[in-house]
Parts: structure tokens; sequence; C-alpha cells
């Protein structure tokens, strides 16, 4: 089997379309709620802590030094944990989403009780069971 057959073969399995349409799907995902946090969520953050956005909270180690016409001479030396809090925001709220969406999903596909057992097969189950004794 040649080369392209194969290709042809191994792209043509459900498993490898069915990922590639999940993590289409999942990028397209993202980006709705990143723009969700971004537009509705950090802004409300950002209100309640005074008006400064949670991606531009830092520790600064050493302060920038400017020289005396005001002309940054030394970057700032800072810890920027404010951007991590931003990514582990959106990651609990894309989890959150994802998790809401599934658990709805599966209440839908949930199938129905199974059919009650014939009265005949019963009858049968009872049959062999005092067969064996």
């Amino acid at each position: 089997m040649g080369l392209i057959a194969e290709f042809k073969e191994f792209v043509a399995r459900g498993n490898v379309v069915d990922l590639a349409v999940g993590v289409v799907i999942g990028a397209a995902f993202g980006k709705i709620v990143a723009a969700l946090v971004d537009g509705i969520v950090m802004p409300i953050i950002s209100m309640l802590t005074g008006g400064v956005s949670v991606s531009d909270w830092k520790h600064v180690i050493t302060p920038a030094q400017l020289d005396a016409a005001g002309k940054e001479v030394a970057a700032e030396v800072a810890i920027k944990y404010g951007m991590f809090f931003q990514t582990i925001i959106d990651f609990l709220l894309i989890a959150l989403v994802i998790f809401v969406f599934l658990k709805a999903y599966n209440r839908m596909r949930k199938p129905a009780d199974a059919p009650a057992t014939a009265e005949e097969v019963l009858l049968l189950r009872e049959i062999r069971d005092s067969l064996k004794r």
C-alpha cells in the first residue's frame, strides 16, 4: 500500500476527523469564553479593585530609574502576578462553562430506562436457578 493510500485511510478514520472537529470547535469556544472574561467578568473585578486591571497587578522589586531629564535609564524589576491570576480566572471560567455544557448534554442523551424484563424470562430464570440446586 502506498504512502498516499495509507494517509487517506488514516485521515478517513472517524477518530481523526472527530478530533479535528473537536479542536476547531474548542478553539472557537475558547474565544467565546475569553471574550466573556475580558468583556464582562474582568471589568467587574477591576471595578471592585478600584479600577486597576487584574493583569496589571505586580510587585515591584526595584523601581525604574530615571535620569534628570525624566528618561528611563533602567527598567523596573517586578513580579507580574496579575497575568497569572488572569489566566487562572480564564481557565476556571472555561472549565465551568464546559462542565455545565457537558452536564446538560449528558442529561439530554441519558437513555430511557431499560424495558421491564418479560415474565417468560423471569420464569426461565427461576427454573434455571432451581435446577442448579
